[in-house]
């Protein structure tokens, strides 16, 4: 299995035009990230979790040339918004794209994107087969998918565990159950907003914990505030075995 991170960062925290703090200032390009995003490949079958506003150019930046499936989180806009922009793999691929997704989330898809789903499509609109999941295992072309279930808030939405691999982002909350799910985890992606409490995601204090709690051999934090600092500084600051991941970051499981 190969992970490729596509995008680390988020809509909270966003500088504005003209900011010159530290992060806007840094020559560091693990310091620049797009809205969060993973690829995953397993053998032939290609997997994306998100598609945010900038997943064109996560797409063209990572040269990923074949799409099978889209799996989402939940249905926030900085999640769902670049759905529109798996049009070229309709093309190349001469089909429909599997989307997977919650209840809430396929019907916020048909309400946001609902030219794509009129009786008279525009040609050339993109093509989707909505596919509805639940907290139960499902497969995907041989590969089994497990999702983990955890709060956004009072938002219930889904981290995915593939193999050896767990991808939990926008959470503040895992439950024991869900966390049961996790066991045995070899890699562990976990989100880790800014130093200072926020009300829907763990902070950094917040997610080093959960992560010793879990207990993976290597942890990547994403879904990255602005506001949380320069990447070489949080990452000294950090236990063995965690570290920040960053956009175009590769891991390859076995």
């Amino acid at each position: 299995m190969k992970v490729t991170f596509l995008g680390t960062g988020t809509s909270q925290g966003v500088p504005v035009i003209g900011c010159t703090c530290s992060v806007c200032k840094s020559l560091d390009f693990r310091d620049k990230r797009f809205r969060s995003s993973v690829h995953i490949q397993i053998g032939k079958l290609s997997l994306v979790i998100d598609t945010g506003p900038d997943f064109r150019s996560q797409i063209l930046r990572a040269g990923i040339s074949s799409l099978d499936a889209v799996l989402f989180t939940h249905e926030h806009k900085d999640h769902t918004a670049g759905l529109d922009d798996i049009r070229p793999f309709n093309f190349m691929q001469q089909k429909d794209m599997p989307v997977f997704g919650k209840y809430q989330v396929i019907e916020q898809i048909k309400r946001e994107f609902s030219y794509i789903f009129t009786g008279k499509r525009y040609p050339g609109v993109p093509m989707v087969e909505t596919i509805e999941i639940d907290e139960n295992q499902f497969v995907i072309e041989g590969i089994t998918i497990t999702p983990i279930p955890v709060m956004h808030y009072k938002l219930p939405i889904l981290g995915f565990r593939i193999g050896d691999f767990t991808y939990i982002t926008d959470a503040n909350y895992i439950s024991e159950e869900s966390l049961k799910l996790i066991e045995g985890t070899e890699v562990l992606v976990l989100n880790a907003l800014q130093k200072k409490p926020h009300i829907s995601h763990f902070t950094l204090d917040e997610a080093v914990a959960m992560a010793k709690k879990i207990g993976a051999k290597e942890t990547y934090f994403t879904h990255i505030s602005h506001r949380l600092g320069l990447q070489d500084s949080i990452d000294r600051e950090l236990p063995e075995g965690i570290a920040l991941a960053y956009d175009g970051l590769q891991l390859t499981l076995d």
